[in-house]
């Protein structure tokens, strides 16, 4: 485990070696950490762009990293608990609030209903209209053999402007 002075010397000498796109926080809960977080990237001071991927159970955490982070996207993994997905739309109504940038990844398979994703879009949008939206079936699920998933497209594309239907990458390209 890093220091805060430590990741932020790391962050410096990466971008001095090589020329990178941005800087990506993730693991499930990274605001969990966040004052080291604060510290690490108030010491590193990086010029890229820092999105921050989580599961949006920190809602009030959003506000403490708005100066270094310009994308904050929460991560649904399947259908999952109602007190979950109420403060998942918590994190992303506090990434508006504070003119972050903000998106929304659902991560499903073929046994999570239409009717809860369609319902998941319907809620995004009305936390944020600004919210981009991600709908990734899992690496297994036959997307072009099923017309569901292209009604299912259709649908969340009528309710919210910005949807997108995305294939996760199967191991080893996709580890996660």
């Amino acid at each position: 485990m890093y220091t805060a002075e430590a990741l932020a010397s790391e962050v410096k000498r990466a971008m001095s070696r090589s020329s990178f796109h941005s800087i990506s926080i993730t693991g499930r809960d990274p605001l969990a950490n966040v004052e080291y977080l604060c510290e690490a990237f108030d010491r590193a001071a990086p010029s890229l762009p820092i999105m921050l991927d989580c599961d949006g159970q920190r809602p009030a955490q959003i506000k403490e990293v708005r100066k270094f982070v310009r994308l904050v996207q929460v991560t649904l993994d399947g259908p999952g608990v109602e007190s979950a997905n109420d403060r998942a739309f918590e994190s992303l109504a506090a990434a508006a609030a504070s003119d972050m940038q903000h998106a929304l990844v659902m991560s499903v398979d073929g046994h999570t209903t239409d009717a809860h994703m369609l319902r998941v879009v319907e809620r995004a949008h009305e936390t944020s209209a600004a919210t981009a939206i991600v709908i990734h079936p899992g690496a297994a699920t036959p997307v072009d053999k099923d017309r569901r998933w292209t009604t299912l497209f259709e649908r969340a594309a009528a309710l919210h402007g910005n949807v997108r239907l995305l294939l996760r990458l199967p191991p080893p390209t996709g580890m996660r």
